[in-house]
């Protein structure tokens, strides 16, 4: 089996309301949501939900070959690209191809991918993070409801900015996840989108737990300043969760390292090879790992093979337009399903039916490429390097 070619499409995620978080926030609710398709000689292809951000030349590293060889073209990805840097949404284009080939290794299995990847129960727990920031009281006990519906008895608020608005917040989510759980204490996080320095955030979450015992404080700080999130860790109960905005394996380990990390998340559009290294290395040091992300597809699936997974982040329940998953939710945990892959499948006239709801317009029709070498290459939609990153 080989890698033919690939292609690129671009949906979105409704929300059908306000997100966001302390850095901004999105009125209308609306998401791009850019996939990448690849392709095979076999007739199976792979889906990522990610970037294609220089997806031309990352491309390169894995045309040709063989893509049951994932982690090995994983690693040609990071070294055809290292000199130019492979950080932000260019780690995220690596992610979305990774994780293809993993889709396309568990086909050829005839396996879900959890399965393939060695996982036992396909029970993932889940947390509620509904991106809450811009909501009403009204409506935040009304998203919260909803979760609460699927029996999921943790959750995650935006914050950051007003500790006594914050505080108001906490106590909503915390009073109704309490009554859904027949008096069970829940979960409670709040993630700040590193918009604190270290001592507004030890000062600020010393407020919030005269009241609350709250399970973590997400992204207190900088995600590269290492000192001080160990600050933090030291003034405050709570644990410090970071990780998902790190792009590659080189960027955790001094924060594990210097102990300035409780619970160590990476996100979904990293892909599932650096979900697995990362998860390798945060149980050396008998750390958890937390998946992050509206769609993490792959690293659920992932998060069933290893010994350290805490629980996953469950942003909105329904995917993005014309995206199918095989998975549900129920008792609190993704239930994942038996189809071979990831269980992903694309509908793709809803797809290009949604353009019309996308942030900013994409160009109809396709670009192909002549062939080279006898070889069928890609066809790439224009106007979609736009990507999304760990929210």
């Amino acid at each position: 089996m080989r890698i033919t070619g690939y292609r690129t499409l671009t949906t979105v995620q409704d929300w059908g309301r306000p997100i966001g978080d302390a850095n901004g926030v999105i009125p209308d609710g609306l998401v791009r949501v850019p996939i990448v398709v690849v392709e095979t000689d076999a007739g199976i292809t792979g889906v990522g939900l990610g970037p294609h951000v220089e997806i031309e030349a990352v491309f390169a590293a894995v045309e040709g070959e063989d893509p049951r060889s994932v982690t090995a073209l994983y690693d040609r990805m990071l070294r055809w690209t290292f000199k130019a840097g492979h950080a932000g949404s260019v780690f995220g284009t690596i992610g979305a191809l990774d994780t293809a080939l993993w889709d396309i290794k568990a086909q050829a299995a005839g396996e879900p991918l959890w399965r393939l990847l060695g996982g036992r129960d396909r029970t993932v727990p889940a947390y509620a993070s509904g991106l809450d920031i811009a909501l009403t009281d009204d409506e935040l006990v009304a998203a919260y409801e909803n979760y609460a519906g699927h029996g999921l008895r943790a959750a995650k608020i935006k914050g950051g900015l007003d500790v006594d608005r914050d505080r108001h917040r906490l106590a909503l989510v915390r009073d109704l996840l309490t009554e859904a759980g027949g008096g069970a204490r829940p979960g409670l996080m709040l993630d700040v989108n590193e918009t604190w320095t270290r001592k507004q955030a030890v000062r600020y979450v010393a407020e919030l737990e005269r009241t609350f015992d709250l399970t973590w404080v997400e992204e207190p700080v900088r995600r590269w300043d290492v000192e001080g999130h160990a600050a933090v860790g030291r003034g405050i109960r709570a644990s410090v969760a970071t990780g998902e905005n790190l792009t590659g394996l080189e960027q955790h380990r001094p924060l594990i390292a210097a102990g300035a990390v409780d619970v160590v998340q990476t996100a979904g559009v990293w892909g599932v090879t650096h979900f697995l290294r990362v998860a390798a290395l945060a149980h050396a040091h008998d750390l958890p790992v937390s998946p992050i992300g509206t769609s993490p597809v792959g690293l659920l699936h992932a998060a069933t093979s290893v010994p350290n997974h805490l629980v996953s982040e469950l942003q909105d329940l329904r995917p993005a337009v014309g995206v199918v998953l095989d998975l549900h939710v129920e008792d609190g945990a993704y239930v994942l399903g038996d189809g071979p892959g990831l269980g992903l499948r694309l509908d793709e006239e809803a797809i290009a039916a949604s353009s019309h709801l996308l942030p900013h317009p994409v160009a109809a029709g396709t670009h192909v490429r002549p062939e080279r070498a006898g070889r069928r290459l890609h066809s790439v939609e224009p106007g979609t390097s736009e990507s999304p990153l760990p929210a």
